[in-house]
């Protein structure tokens, strides 16, 4: 009598890889063009969507194996990070008696700091830490930076989750007008994420003080962008005594994104200032970045040849 048995996500990779294996060998120059070079960059990786979705499970189940509360504890960081700074920041130095509902203004603004930082620093380090695969088997390496942004999209959909939770619990609920900014938001977020990790990815491999580097200049992200502090300061601060040092705070498109989830969600500061045409300033950095992934992943494209020999 035979024992029927399930698969484990780490089998069903495996047996991806030794798949992967039996193909043709390819030849790694073949991703030439600007438009083209991309193009078929991206089919190669949805041709492989499967083993994209098999790294994404494998990263979450790795994360919390053994734990008794799961993904309970991706909410831990974020929630400690909203009570330090609701204490010390809110309360201690004043900053709540400006702000109205102040701890969802703050939690909006960390969900989408925090999908950003975890899919960048991830991402950075992505294909480092699956030498083994880079240097066993062809598939595409642009699939390592797609799955950690992958994962880090999961943690943040529970973040977000628990977040509009408290808005409706509180009974502050943003317009349909409002809420229209916030896929606009998210695209702005996907996407540098997206550029960032495919260039730091490669990056990383030649120059291990990438990783290293990008916490430092996170660190100094975290803090030029409204999360903690409302913008209605740094209007005062620099509109009138300093419009240029106020339109490079605001070409900042992760700024931009963040004001575009405040303005989505935080339904209490409907009427506090934000950037003058800040959809018009949305749609145009989601362009940008857009145009900008091309030219990451030309960098990409001519770093991945000696990924393996690096490695």
């Amino acid at each position: 009598m035979t024992e029927s048995t399930t698969p484990s996500p780490g089998s069903s990779l495996a047996l991806r890889v030794e798949r992967i294996e039996a193909q043709p060998l390819r030849e790694l120059g073949d991703k030439s063009g600007l438009v083209a070079g991309t193009k078929r960059a991206f089919v190669d990786v949805w041709n492989r969507r499967e083993l994209l979705r098999l790294l994404i499970n494998r990263e979450l189940k790795a994360r919390y194996k053994d734990s008794n509360l799961g993904f309970v504890w991706s909410l831990f960081k974020p929630l400690s990070q909203l009570l330090i700074y609701f204490i010390v920041i809110g309360q201690f130095l004043g900053a709540a008696r400006g702000i109205p509902s102040f701890a969802i203004f703050v939690f909006t603004g960390l969900t989408a700091w925090g999908f950003f930082l975890e899919a960048v620093t991830g991402g950075t380090g992505s294909i480092v830490a699956n030498s083994g695969l880079v240097k066993k088997v062809y598939l595409p390496r642009e699939i390592f930076p797609l799955s950690t942004l992958g994962t880090s999209a999961v943690n943040s959909a529970i973040q977000l989750a628990i977040l509009l939770g408290a808005i409706v619990v509180t009974g502050s609920l943003p317009s349909v007008a409002q809420l229209a900014y916030l896929p606009f938001a998210l695209i702005v977020l996907v996407v540098y994420a997206t550029l960032f990790g495919l260039l730091l990815s490669a990056l990383n491999v030649y120059m291990r003080d990438i990783q290293h580097l990008i916490e430092v200049i996170t660190f100094l992200a975290f803090w030029a962008s409204p999360i903690v502090y409302s913008y209605s300061y740094v209007q005062k601060a620099l509109e009138t005594n300093y419009p240029i040092a106020h339109e490079i705070y605001l070409s900042n498109p992760v700024t931009l994104a963040i004001l575009g989830f405040q303005k989505s969600l935080w339904a209490a500061g409907v009427d506090q200032p934000y950037p003058s045409h800040l959809m018009i300033r949305l749609v145009l950095a989601a362009l940008v970045g857009v145009v900008l992934i091309f030219g990451a992943h030309r960098v990409f494209a001519r770093l991945e040849g000696n990924f393996a020999q690096e490695l």
